[in-house]
């Protein structure tokens, strides 16, 4: 079982950006084929690590996790067929969880990512009540220094310029409360995915991201989803 993204898969989708068409694309499929096993392979490590800490994560396969490389392209400008990256989503709507964990591979842009992404409208009003009740336990979660070494703050796309209704203006969580994700994200660099212990490294990132997780499951469990 694969421990690290072989070098070959960041050759493959850097040769994929170059020819992103469909010729290309089923001319080398084989190379394609060999890249996503390869991925898949990390994805069940990376899944085996995580679950030491997080069972949960066993609910979910590394196929199912697993995004797919052709792109909807109906609504879009962009008429590319393939997606120049591998994403794999662990949580986020499967095994019956709201929050998860995102790994994003592509050559020079990887990044990990946890928490929850634009969750529905009664969801987000859940997790925004149990911070505006719970302010010292949100609070110990996004200062801890562990959490802190990798995440500076929340993501802040797409945030509200008020607070939301339901809430009071003066309320001391308000800038939390204006979030519509609550998601952080740490980039990654080529070299933290094709090492013996990537699997491993990757693992103890989401390992600090689980305390959100855990708040935001909590969340919906006590405010009712």
């Amino acid at each position: 079982m694969s421990l690290l993204i072989s070098k070959n898969t960041f050759l493959f989708l850097n040769s994929l950006k170059l020819n992103n068409n469909r010729e290309w694309f089923n001319e080398n499929k084989n190379l394609y084929l060999e890249a996503q096993e390869n991925v898949l392979l990390f994805l069940e490590k990376l899944i085996e690590y995580i679950s030491e800490f997080d069972e949960e994560i066993l609910k979910i396969s590394a196929k199912k996790a697993l995004f797919r490389i052709y792109r909807d392209v109906r609504f879009s400008l962009n008429k590319s067929p393939y997606k120049t990256h591998f994403g794999a989503g662990l949580g986020f709507g499967k095994g019956g969880r709201t929050s998860g964990f995102y790994l994003h591979i592509e050559p020079g842009n990887s990044f990990l990512a946890g928490g929850a992404f634009r969750p529905e409208k009664e969801v987000l009003k859940s997790i925004r009540t149990n911070i505006s009740e719970n302010p010292k336990e949100f609070l110990k979660i996004v200062n801890d220094k562990n959490f802190k070494k990798y995440f500076t703050e929340l993501s802040q796309e797409d945030k509200l310029k008020r607070i939301p209704q339901g809430f009071e203006k003066e309320n001391p969580m308000a800038e939390f409360l204006k979030l519509k994700s609550f998601i952080v994200r740490y980039s990654l660099k080529d070299e933290d995915l094709i090492t013996i212990s990537s699997a491993e490294k990757i693992a103890e990132i989401c390992q600090k991201i689980k305390p959100l997780n855990d708040f935001i499951e909590k969340s919906i469990n006590v405010n009712g989803e």
